[in-house]
């Protein structure tokens, strides 16, 4: 126990957030339901990459690995789905998702790693979906092409600022506004889905199945085992946002919802992404595909139906990216409030305007995707290096979560009568299994930039942790920050070199 500035106890919240926790803004009688729940999963793993994905695969597997590597990421995802719905269920009392399970089963910094991570990685993520929008813009408003002029910038500038301002009138309202928009974006993709059924070829789907001759670019595909690895950080980028409605567990109306939107949004996706990768297999030759611009979606529907497919196409992805720009807007912005009211980020993150949205943690997160939106004009970051570096920084926040319920699950914590403790054990070590497969694909490159992140933040840890008076590290955080700090070194000396580049 330590004290304040006025000599007042300080003692630190346990992982229970209910306990001892201050009001730092209005109070509010209702909650999100289950609609608005599912709606900022679905509206979260709903952005760009549905619209990208049959030529991203194609790039990387035939369909034989494809079907293998979506079995793989099915079983993974579904599993790290139930993982978010038994915590949500068995600890309702920690709220935050994959933060407060973090903090909750591994201490204070592993908890604020993996709220940082989260964060860095929705914002990093919100940059890359501001490219490519105005990028598809550029298909109507030639200006616009590529999504990295000084227009593109400038226009995804003032609709970063547009989206902000929107926020700041109360994260209740925005949820709402997603779940609209949710809906219509939802609609050229079942159109697609419908035309790509109809014009469906097996012969075109079985030519190479195996990826034996295919060549992508003048290379081969290598073996099965590497097209399944290839693809692998694509399918996670789809998928992220699975535990949208864990970290909004606090404002939900009923705490079941918060299960039930995860794997209702989980099974919705899924079907929706299998469909419109297996099915564009069967239009084009493989080769044919992954030559497409972004978004192929729209190039293989106006192979299909002729140009008007392209331009439906186009305005389903824009709306699909405005959904998902408010969707990450608003986890970006909770993910950093309730670390703040814990003593894990600086309490500033935490104060709330009257309309009940986290004003600092917003002005904080745009301003950092408003410097990275000036860096990619600069440096030409392409889309997909974006979304390589948004995907590897949450890896990291998944494996905790899976590992906390194989924790709980270990110790019988929370299974007093033993009923589900062994189904949920297996549940969790497949999910952590499987988030270890992920950090291993995603290569050791983005490992190093993300160590570098890590210790960026660190800075506002140790800021939360002295300002509120308490213990900075314990003795294994101290190791923890160590292996952190010497991954910077390296990725600062890889850099510097031009060994290692992602940006």
């Amino acid at each position: 126990m330590s004290q304040d500035v006025a000599g007042r106890p300080v003692t630190e919240a346990p992982s229970s957030p209910l306990h001892g926790r201050p009001r730092v803004g209005p109070a509010r009688t209702t909650g999100l339901g289950l609609a608005a729940l599912t709606a900022l999963v679905v509206g979260s793993m709903i952005g760009s990459g549905i619209f990208a994905l049959p030529s991203q695969m194609a790039g990387s597997a035939a369909p034989g690995p494809l079907l293998i590597g979506w079995l793989v990421t099915g079983v993974g995802m579904l599993m790290l789905a139930f993982v978010f719905q038994t915590l949500a269920q068995r600890k309702p009392e920690v709220d935050g998702g994959v933060y407060g399970y973090a903090r909750a089963g591994f201490g204070n910094y592993i908890g604020f790693s993996a709220a940082w991570g989260y964060w860095v990685s929705a914002w990093v993520g919100n940059v890359a979906y501001l490219v490519l929008l105005f990028s598809t813009l550029g298909y109507f408003f030639p200006t616009f092409e590529g999504g990295a002029t000084v227009s593109a910038i400038v226009g995804a500038s003032v609709l970063l600022w547009v989206i902000h301002a929107l926020v700041l009138r109360g994260v209740r309202s925005a949820a709402l506004t997603n779940v609209v928009v949710t809906v219509a974006k939802v609609v050229p993709i079942l159109t697609f889905v419908a035309i790509a059924a109809v014009g469906f070829t097996s012969g075109v789907f079985t030519a190479d199945v195996w990826g034996g001759s295919t060549a992508i670019d003048g290379a081969s595909l290598g073996s099965t085992l590497d097209q399944v690895r290839n693809m692998m950080l694509v399918t996670v980028w789809v998928f992220i946002g699975i535990e949208g409605a864990a970290v909004y567990s606090r404002r939900a109306g009923n705490r079941k919802d918060v299960g039930r939107a995860t794997v209702l949004g989980f099974a919705g996706v899924l079907a929706l992404l299998l469909l419109v990768n297996l099915l564009s297999y069967g239009l084009m030759a493989q080769a044919e595909i992954a030559g497409l611009d972004d978004p192929s979606m729209a190039g293989l529907l106006e192979n299909q139906v002729g140009s008007w497919g392209a331009g439906f196409i186009s305005i389903g992805l824009v709306v699909s990216l405005l959904g998902a720009l408010l969707a990450w807007v608003l986890l970006c912005v909770e993910i950093l409030r309730l670390p703040a009211l814990e003593h894990v980020m600086p309490k500033a993150l935490a104060r709330e305007n009257a309309h009940g949205a986290p004003a600092t943690a917003l002005w904080l997160t745009n301003g950092c995707v408003q410097l990275l939106l000036l860096w990619t004009l600069v440096n030409e970051s392409t889309y997909t290096n974006l979304v390589y570096l948004a995907t590897s920084l949450i890896l990291l926040p998944y494996l905790w979560s899976a590992g906390y319920q194989v924790l709980l699950a270990a110790r019988g914590e929370t299974y007093a009568d033993g009923t589900g403790r062994t189904r949920d054990l297996l549940v969790g070590l497949v999910g952590l299994v499987y988030a270890g497969w992920l950090v291993y694909a995603g290569g050791w490159e983005y490992l190093l930039i993300a160590a570098l992140f890590y210790l960026v933040g660190t800075a506002f840890y140790v800021w939360a942790r002295r300002e509120s008076r308490l213990t900075v590290f314990t003795a294994a955080e101290r190791v923890v920050v160590g292996v952190v700090a010497l991954a910077s070194v390296a990725a600062v000396g890889l850099l510097a070199t031009g060994n290692l580049s992602v940006l």
